[in-house]
């Protein structure tokens, strides 16, 4: 044989052997456990980052001195429901349609496959507990689940102050229900809910698997209602809590006018008028430091168990909030109170740090996928972030976009910079590295034409229209009279969505009858209005007049409906 012919063959015969060799050490090497670990609510009051000089949070200082710490990190939109919808699936609500709490996610996207049925096609065994997606579990995407997945409530029992409200008294029927606060003389067991959760994940973390595992730990606290144990109450007295201190009394003055009425709602001055926003603040801190304690809990689990040296863990909140700042409660604005989440990743191979550039909690999935070596998908928004784990100041060229409940409406967070765009071409921006708070509006200063120019460029391309999902084709529930009404409510089933429909040409009150046969008011339509509402299968709602004369209630059965309101007698 040519001597040619015999180095060809033992180049061939050495490289097909490296081969064979890479194949056999990567299936030698066990797949990467994850721990996927949502906090509700939650914005940046944390010890860490440094959000409320009174935060009491050390064990997500902990964590965040273990991870790679993103510190610029921003939601996809300030909403539970498309937040997490976006988080679960990779896809940006301007792609999905999918921008608010009033959609239903399966309707608009009812094949679309989440995080954890794609582990469980790459041969991982996926559970979780708590809320991960929005009220709902999607029980098909899940091995196992605590509570039972089939019944697709992701809320063990949790004790609450009966009666209620306990502190806040309701202001008129726009004001949610849970909008209200105070310590329970209860144990942590008494009290149930995230310690229940956080129980059965720690079991799942004690325990040995033959698969790599995915897994969910859903805690909903701080989300309201801010009940949580005394204890948790103790260590932020009434008498020393500092009001938030991005709070500015004149700072709507600047804003355009879509800014301005995006800014102040009825919950901030009903909670003043009512002398309680100290106390909402106090519950606040409480729910945090609640909600960090059963971090805690888990955290101590997984590095006592033979699973701590091969576990991704990532720790993330769906949106911020805000207490007063911008004259506003709650979320569902595009400003930095309510777009920037408290971001921790610890992988086996990662380095602690803290990393500073723009990123997406759309990037999670496509990130998740990259670490534990499993094909990327190609209908993913956003980039990995492994780059800013292997290296947190490699180049990284991108901005975090944040949707509202619109198409046209969104935000643009950079490293220095924030631009807001309204529908209609109201716009803000903020140099966030001198202004923290985002008091100063630039956007019609001509010193920042530049800078203005820059972001207006980057304006998402697409934006898909918002989703009706279906309110057409709904069943619709026959409003019966008061006479053969069901007095008593027994919600039994699994949640679905049901949609109020005023075809009046006056208001109207809609309220929940609860199990003692009370009518709880949950909120009012406007004449012409409609109001998308989850609730359960065998609830009972009442219908009445503003000067509360009945007009009948309504059953829930077993599918989303609509319920249609057409004559005031």
């Amino acid at each position: 044989m040519p001597r040619s012919l015999i180095t060809l063959c033992m180049a061939f015969w050495l490289t097909s052997l490296d081969y064979l060799i890479s194949l056999a050490e990567e299936a030698s090497t066990p797949k990467p456990n994850i721990l996927f670990i949502a906090m509700d609510d939650l914005n940046d009051w944390i010890g860490c980052m440094g959000g409320h000089p009174q935060a009491l949070t050390p064990n997500l200082d902990r964590l965040s001195q273990t991870s790679v710490f993103f510190t610029n990190a921003h939601c996809a939109a300030p909403a539970c429901n498309p937040s997490r919808a976006a988080v679960f699936t990779g896809i940006s609500p301007n792609h999905s349609g999918l921008y608010s709490n009033n959609q239903s996610m399966r309707a608009v996207m009812p094949t679309e496959e989440i995080i954890p049925k794609t582990f469980m096609r790459h041969g991982y065994h996926a559970s979780g507990s708590g809320k991960m997606l929005h009220y709902f579990i999607d029980a098909a995407s899940w091995n196992q689940y605590f509570p039972n997945k089939e019944t697709e409530n992701p809320f063990p029992r949790t004790l609450y102050p009966n009666p209620r409200p306990l502190s806040l008294p309701r202001g008129g029927p726009w004001q949610y229900v849970e909008t209200d606060w105070g310590p329970l003389d209860a144990t942590d067991e008494e009290y149930g809910g995230d310690y229940l959760v956080t129980n059965w994940v720690n079991d799942m973390l004690s325990s040995k698997h033959e698969k790599p595992f995915f897994l969910a730990c859903g805690i909903y606290r701080p989300h309201e209602p801010w009940f949580v144990p005394a204890k948790y109450f103790e260590p932020f007295p009434l008498e020393s809590i500092q009001l938030p201190p991005g709070y500015k009394e004149d700072d709507l003055d600047d804003l355009p006018p879509t800014g301005k009425r995006r800014g102040p709602n009825r919950y901030f001055a009903h909670i003043r008028k009512e002398g309680q926003w100290k106390r909402a603040v106090q519950g606040y801190l409480a729910s945090i430091h609640y909600a960090d304690a059963m971090l805690g809990r888990v955290l101590d689990t997984l590095e006592a168990s033979d699973h701590k040296d091969n576990t991704i863990l990532v720790l993330w909140s769906d949106h911020g909030w805000h207490l007063g700042e911008k004259q506003h409660w709650q979320k569902f604005t595009a400003w930095r109170a309510c777009t920037r989440v408290p971001l921790m990743i610890r992988a086996p191979k990662s380095k602690p740090a803290i990393c500073n550039p723009p990123v997406c909690l759309t990037s999670l999935f496509p990130t998740l996928l990259d670490l534990a070596g499993l094909p990327a998908e190609e209908k993913h928004d956003h980039p990995s972030l492994k780059p800013l784990l292997e290296n947190p100041k490699a180049n990284w060229p991108h901005v975090a976009i944040t949707h509202l409940d619109r198409p046209e409406n969104y935000s643009i967070s950079d490293v220095r910079w924030r631009y807001i765009h309204y529908q209609g071409g109201d716009e803000e921006l903020y140099d966030v590295e001198n202004d923290r708070y985002e008091w100063n509006n630039l956007a019609n200063s001509p010193e920042h034409r530049v800078v203005l120019d820059k972001y207006r460029a980057l304006r998402p391309k697409d934006f898909s229209p918002y989703r009706v999902t279906g309110v057409q084709e709904l069943k619709q529930l026959p409003l019966r009279s008061t006479e053969v009404a069901i007095k008593n409510s027994n919600p039994v089933g699994p949640k679905l969505t049901v949609t109020f429909l005023n075809k009046t040409e006056n208001p109207v009150n809609v309220h929940w009858i609860d199990q003692q046969g009370k009518a709880v008011l949950y909120f009012q339509i406007e004449a012409g209005q409609a109001k998308a509402q989850l609730t359960r299968q065998g609830a009972t709602w009442m219908i009445t007049r503003t000067d509360d004369k009945v007009l009948g209630h309504v059953q829930i059965e077993s599918t989303a409906a609509k319920v249609i309101i057409d004559h005031l007698p």
